[in-house]
């Protein structure tokens, strides 16, 4: 579904891996959150979508800001067409790198279709920022996935590697942190 989204509004897809560049430098805090995540973890019901919030993607995202001094917005409204308009998830802005995440109770296919839709968007409606590349992530909270949207060649690619979390969420937050700074 994605693909054909993709192409209605003029962009190429594929799905491939990402390799996505990671932040070298020291996370100095990414014991603490990997830590604290998996004490909670045998405690907490996450069959909520608000749960996995909670509990998994909010720790990330209050750690990212750390990391980067990124400005976060939730449930921000975006709206470039009747077509694409919706509210993004966690739009993450640092400077002229933008990043979006988009938070699903459990299908990451139907997000990642979501995820397509919010990344035109934001192309579309940041059409002045110069960054190259527009990156977003689709979650469970457990698991997360990334999509790049080339805005040169109007090109989307989803990647085919998966995150999970608490276990990789080192590499998690360098992908992100990198996302953010670079």
């Amino acid at each position: 579904m994605a693909e054909e989204l993709a192409a209605e509004f003029g962009y190429t897809f594929a799905r491939k891996r990402l390799n996505l560049p990671q932040y070298l430098g020291e996370l100095d805090r990414i014991n603490d959150l990997q830590n604290r995540i998996e004490e909670a973890l045998p405690y907490v019901n996450l069959s909520t979508e608000t749960a996995r919030r909670e509990i998994l993607i909010s720790p990330i995202i209050l750690d990212l800001i750390h990391y980067t001094k990124a400005e976060v917005r939730i449930e921000y409204p975006i709206k470039v067409t009747e077509q694409l308009q919706g509210y993004l998830d966690y739009f993450l802005q640092k400077q002229h790198q933008l990043l979006i995440i988009e938070a699903k109770k459990g299908d990451l296919d139907f997000g990642f279709t979501q995820l397509t839709a919010q990344l035109i968007a934001l192309d579309q409606w940041e059409a002045e920022n110069p960054v190259n590349y527009l990156l977003g992530a689709v979650t469970t909270g457990k698991i997360w996935e990334f999509g790049l949207l080339n805005r040169q060649t109007k090109h989307i690619d989803q990647g085919l590697d998966s995150y999970r979390v608490p276990d990789d969420v080192e590499t998690l937050m360098r992908i992100l942190v990198h996302a953010l700074l670079n």
